[in-house]
């Protein structure tokens, strides 16, 4: 729950932001708003974005981000072919276009979305009707959730990437399934798995 002087900090950032185009400085809300130190300001500001109504970033003079509610990210919404690059929101229908909020995607950039079908999957750590969100790159550390290429198959996998001994594991998340071993020629990586959306019947 955020006091009076919060919303009417919230409000003047947002104006700031609106006539200026950037967000104020700790002194710039200290003297707009009267308030007696910059230490109260941080205060306050640090009560706002425990309400998760903006964000800050540290030793940087105007690191104030407004948190706006409509704020989204555009995300194509590719089929299970994913051996190209995605394509342009530019060439897709609306219907194949996802409007995510930045809580879901904080880093919006070069992401796409790929709904699951059934058989699309190899393990069934991801239901069909799910949508995965995969950030676009071409490497992975070993670890991490990856959308895979599988260049013999024809086919995308999500499952955690390892290089070693020469070859690529690709290993499932649920204990029942056997990892897939691959030849570095034989899979590609297609992105890194940055969320999933589940559909709840």
């Amino acid at each position: 729950m955020v006091s009076k002087k919060q919303r009417q900090m919230l409000a003047f950032i947002e104006t700031f932001v609106e006539e200026n185009g950037y967000p104020p400085t700790y002194e710039e809300i200290r003297v707009g708003l009267n308030i007696s130190s910059k230490s109260l300001v941080n205060y306050h500001l640090d009560a706002l974005q425990n309400a998760a109504l903006l964000t800050r970033s540290p030793n940087t003079p105007r690191g104030i981000r407004l948190m706006a509610e409509n704020e989204t990210v555009r995300v194509p919404l590719v089929s299970e072919a994913v051996a190209e690059d995605p394509p342009e929101l530019a060439e897709l229908d609306p219907q194949q276009i996802l409007e995510l909020t930045c809580d879901i995607v904080p880093n919006g950039q070069n992401l796409f979305a790929f709904k699951v079908h059934n058989g699309s999957m190899l393990e069934a750590l991801v239901n069909e009707g799910d949508i995965v969100i995969v950030q676009l790159q071409k490497q992975a550390q070993n670890g991490e959730m990856v959308a895979a290429w599988l260049v013999e198959q024809k086919q995308t996998t999500f499952r955690r990437y390892f290089r070693e001994n020469g070859h690529v594991r690709l290993q499932p998340d649920n204990p029942a399934m056997e990892p897939l071993i691959l030849k570095p020629d034989g899979v590609e990586v297609r992105g890194k798995v940055v969320a999933v959306i589940r559909q709840v019947e």
